[in-house]
């Protein structure tokens, strides 16, 4: 409910990193490096709903889930960059660092 929050996203995935099984991963970090809050929150909407993980793992390309307000070309340019050596960094900093199980969640709070 405030807009002085910040939110970030480390991924801790339980199976074997490859690019069919990361889409949304590498769609939501793309997003947060690519596109104004707004345009964000919209993306991670979509990105979290049980369907779209179903559609990508059908074939649906992520950028059918884009919206018009936002910058589809820094996005898609991103997006194929983006190699899967930052989520294996994410995977390892959760597992050495954070000491979670594979695929464990939790929530990092560094606040007031």
């Amino acid at each position: 409910t405030s807009s002085h929050i910040r939110v970030g996203i480390l991924n801790n995935p339980s199976s074997k990193i490859k690019e069919d099984n990361t889409a949304i991963a590498r769609g939501i970090l793309t997003a947060f490096l690519t596109q104004n809050n707004s345009s964000l929150k919209s993306l991670l909407s979509k990105l979290t709903k049980e369907e779209t993980a179903k559609s990508l793992a059908a074939g649906t390309k992520l950028a059918k889930f884009l919206t018009p307000e936002m910058d589809d070309n820094a996005f898609e340019k991103k997006y194929n960059t983006l190699g899967l050596d930052i989520i294996k960094t994410h995977q390892m900093f959760c597992q050495e660092v954070l000491k979670l199980l594979p695929g464990q969640m939790a929530v990092v709070s560094n606040g007031r």
